[in-house]
């Protein structure tokens, strides 16, 4: 485990006193310019950053801060209601207690962990909330490392040695197929996210089971980086030739883009094909016909995330943790299959 790196650290490396440490890396008189080099580059070696929370001690009460990054390609397709419900809920229990909560946009992996690394060396958060954790996610073993409180938003099969915190997703996904196999669908296929997704991998699995459970014929997976426009290029493809009775998709964006696509290819909804969204927005409400949509609740779930990490920074440990199940809800998107000619 890393420690941050202190002053005393630095006066060690530079062989200097740790009152020559702090006028020099504040920029003030009283050490000469070659103690001031010294200190510099024992200071630059061994990655100090200032501890901007420790110097705002001296300005008033302590505040916690928690930290979570977001991906540019998030925000490049539009943080959804959902997303924002969520940041809500996160917000809505630290707003209980002096804590805040510090957003920073990322390109890439190595950006998110280089930021996790700095905030923490500069004591600018005390924990961070892990999000779009994947399997052998490479951001787990270096934030571990820091000695960082972290919840990962995930399975705890993919969380590592941190606290978890998901929705049983397995159970929902297994309920909507349960109930498109009752409305008499032998031919089901599921529209998922990224393969190496952390949500992805056990909605899948729990799909796959089910299918196999209920003898379903020509059960298929086609992964999507989850965006609209590969919701509408996958729905296609399944829609152009051998086609499904019913399609599950892993949210709802791409289902909504999926009910395009039928209405393009001639297809009725639901009486050729059947359509079943996951997150139940607004969107699943405002499409003709209503998309039925596996439902659960952003808000109640970012305020769990947040009350996991609390607990950890309070006690130094917090349990993995369910927050609920989503909900099949029926609308006019779902119906029993076509029948065969």
């Amino acid at each position: 485990m890393q420690h941050r790196v202190t002053i005393r650290d630095v006066a060690a490396r530079a062989g200097v006193s740790a009152g020559a440490v702090s006028l020099a890396l504040n920029d003030r008189p009283g050490v000469s310019q070659e103690t001031r080099r010294r200190i510099t580059e024992a200071a630059r070696e061994l990655g100090w950053s200032p501890n901007l929370a420790a110097r705002s001690l001296a300005r008033g009460p302590r505040v916690h801060t928690i930290g979570m990054a977001i991906s540019r390609e998030a925000v490049a397709e539009g943080l959804d209601a959902l997303h924002m419900a969520l940041i809500g809920g996160i917000e809505n229990v630290l707003s209980e207690r002096p804590c805040s909560l510090l957003l920073r946009l990322t390109a890439s992996r190595e950006m998110e962990i280089a930021l996790y690394k700095q905030w923490w060396q500069s004591g600018q958060v005390n924990g961070a909330v892990l999000t779009g954790v994947t399997a052998n996610d490479p951001r787990i073993e270096p934030t571990h490392r820091l000695g960082m409180p972290v919840v990962a938003v995930t399975h705890p099969d993919h969380s590592g040695p941190f606290p978890a915190v998901w929705m049983d997703e397995a159970a929902a996904i297994t309920e909507a197929v349960r109930y498109l196999a009752v409305l008499g669908h032998r031919r089901i296929a599921h529209i998922t996210g990224p393969a190496r997704l952390g949500s992805a991998l056990v909605r899948s699995r729990a799909f796959e089971d089910v299918a196999v459970e209920l003898s379903l014929q020509d059960h298929r997976h086609v992964p999507t980086d989850l965006s609209a426009h590969q919701g509408a290029r996958a729905t296609r493809e399944l829609l152009t030739a051998d086609r499904p009775t019913a399609i599950v998709y892993d949210n709802d964006i791409m289902a909504v883009a999926g009910l395009a696509v039928a209405a393009e290819l001639g297809l009725r909804v639901p009486e050729d094909v059947s359509l079943v969204a996951w997150d139940d927005s607004d969107l699943c409400q405002i499409t003709r016909p209503g998309l039925s949509a596996l439902s659960h609740d952003p808000f109640a779930f970012g305020s769990e995330i947040a009350r996991c990490l609390l607990e950890l920074l309070d006690t130094g440990r917090a349990d993995s943790r369910i927050s609920g199940t989503p909900v099949l809800v029926p609308r006019g998107t779902t119906g029993p299959p076509p029948r065969r000619p």
